[in-house]
């Protein structure tokens, strides 16, 4: 069993070596566990989920999860392909103002 603060350094860890496993030949350095930062954390009972990041302009996010039930933690690699803006519907607002 482990706290936030080990979990958070052990995302950092791993997403640093994940990337400097799988980086492109175009990306000259390679990453530390101290340049990964954390976008979102939360413990629920003996798991840990953690959203990283790095300063790489790749469009890259990870997230780390830490399963207390089975002592095993995975690592997620994903991409952003893009943000854009969407409406959001007035006649939802005014559905759910009225229920």
């Amino acid at each position: 069993m482990f706290g936030s603060a080990e979990f958070i350094k052990f995302g950092q860890q791993v997403v640093a070596d994940y990337f400097n496993k799988h980086r492109d030949v175009s990306d000259s350095q390679e990453l530390k566990a101290e340049d990964v930062y954390v976008v979102w954390y939360c413990k629920t009972l003996q798991n840990h989920k953690g959203l990283f990041s790095t300063p790489m302009s790749d469009g890259m996010y990870y997230e780390v999860t830490y399963n207390g039930d089975n002592d095993e933690a995975y690592i997620d690699a994903y991409k952003k392909w893009e943000n854009f803006k969407v409406e959001w519907p007035k006649s939802y607002l005014e559905a759910s103002q009225e229920g």
